[in-house]
């Protein structure tokens, strides 16, 4: 099983990104993919950008790298409530490539943040937005106080119902064949 897992966010250092890796990598005998949404980088999309230079190399290359995975590992960044500029804009050029960005592909949307609302706000957005795009949300989790949770050392959650709630995500992504997510 083929498991590509990203944070919608161009942060280099994001605790979206840790946790969209820690998580994809519950699914036992899954290989997971962690792609940097910076590796596809584009101009800010526009109807007169569209016309002017088409369907971006770095799009279509973003949408097949979608379309190669047996599921997605998504967490969402909040910016000011909503989406990142970066995760954006990258995906409204893929969602011209086709509306169907995420390919029926079995989804975990996943937010985080370092305060209390764990960035509820764009992840209710983005699951609200997924049957529009063709996300099969098998289930989201929003994880508040980051660092509160999560020990960087160990790259573990250390709080017994957070842990539990993202193995059961992940569960949710195991083939029926595989023993489905490792428990330590």
């Amino acid at each position: 099983m083929k498991i590509i897992a990203f944070a919608a966010t161009s942060s280099r250092k994001s605790i979206n990104k840790v946790l969209a890796n820690y998580t994809a990598q519950l699914v036992e005998g899954a290989e997971v993919e962690l792609l940097d949404i910076n590796d596809y980088e584009m101009p800010l999309f526009s109807e007169d950008r569209e016309k002017e230079l088409g369907q971006p190399q770095l799009a279509q290359d973003f949408f097949k790298k979608l379309g190669s995975a047996d599921a997605l590992v998504i967490a969402f960044a909040e910016h000011n409530g909503s989406y990142t500029a970066a995760y954006k804009n990258l995906f409204d050029w893929t969602s011209r490539i086709d509306m169907k960005v995420f390919q029926n592909k079995p989804t975990l949307m996943l937010a985080t943040s370092p305060g209390a609302g764990g960035a509820r706000s764009v992840l209710s957005s983005a699951v609200a937005s997924a049957p529009y795009f063709a996300a099969d949300v098998k289930a989201s989790v929003s994880v508040a106080s980051f660092y509160d949770v999560y020990d960087f050392e160990s790259n573990q959650i250390t709080q017994p119902e957070v842990k539990q709630q993202l193995v059961d995500a992940a569960k949710l992504l195991a083939p029926l064949e595989l023993s489905a997510v490792v428990n330590s």
